[in-house]
């Protein structure tokens, strides 16, 4: 099975990967940008997520093996990658497994090192929400504000929303498999894998996922890296800092 895709601009070929719990859309205004700067953009739903495929297997080796598959469909080659988070993880696999199909890397708010569970009040809102009683998007924020009380995650997790049918609300994301399979999500690069190529990290000022610490792990899976902060964003850098996001790859990429 071929993963889902929205395909944006002519041009070199950028791949993106969402993180957890989020779709290929949630890129789509940056996706915009980067196509003006001529590249066609593929903004891709991960396995059990977006309007990909649902399985009840779910680690990085099948996922990097999904964007092995989708880059034979779409004939793709000597790529831009990036990814966020999750998507990021998947993002340095697929660069130290296929290095000939990838010529930049970018890794946005992850490091290569092993992160402990911490979605649970998240999946555990996620789980509580009975669609045989919320009729609205509202209905459905105001449940989940139980266990997310950050308003901007409940927003971005609230974007799986879709009518399954008229006057039914459901989910996009495999629920059931991401929570059974949640400690994969954490799991750590492998201990013996690189990437040599360039590869840009980027990480957030406000944000703990990639913190002084991490500097050496990833210099020694990743030699060409570099390390860019980005100003008044937490793990959202994306969308929380676009204009200095965008700034940050671009300049990477030429």
């Amino acid at each position: 099975m071929i993963l889902h895709s929205n395909i944006i601009g002519e041009g070199k070929p950028f791949v993106i990967l969402h993180g957890f719990l989020g779709m290929g859309d949630n890129w789509k205004t940056l996706a915009k940008q980067f196509s003006e700067s001529n590249y066609q953009v593929y903004l891709v739903d991960q396995r059990n997520h977006g309007r990909s495929f649902h399985s009840e297997d779910f680690d990085y080796e099948l996922m990097a093996e999904d964007l092995k598959a989708y880059c034979k469909e779409h004939n793709l080659n000597d790529i831009v990658l990036l990814g966020h988070s999750m998507g990021g993880k998947t993002a340095m696999l697929f660069a130290a497994l296929f290095p000939e199909l990838v010529s930049k890397l970018i890794v946005a708010d992850i490091s290569p090192r092993y992160y402990p569970v911490h979605h649970d009040a998240i999946l555990e809102g996620l789980s509580k929400l009975d669609f045989s009683e919320i009729k609205t998007r509202g209905e459905a924020d105001k449940a989940l504000s139980n266990y997310v009380k950050d308003a901007g995650t409940r927003m971005f997790l609230l974007k799986n929303l879709y009518w399954v049918e008229k006057g039914q609300l459901g989910l996009r994301i495999n629920l059931p498999v991401l929570k059974n399979n949640v400690s994969e999500v954490g799991e750590a690069f492998p201990i013996h894998a690189t990437f040599n190529k360039d590869t840009l990290f980027l990480r957030g000022d406000k944000s703990e996922y990639i913190g002084e610490q991490d500097e050496a792990i990833i210099h020694r899976h990743f030699p060409n890296s570099e390390i860019v902060t980005i100003k008044n964003a937490g793990h959202w850098l994306h969308a929380e800092n676009p204009e200095d996001f965008y700034e940050a790859v671009i300049n990477f990429l030429y």
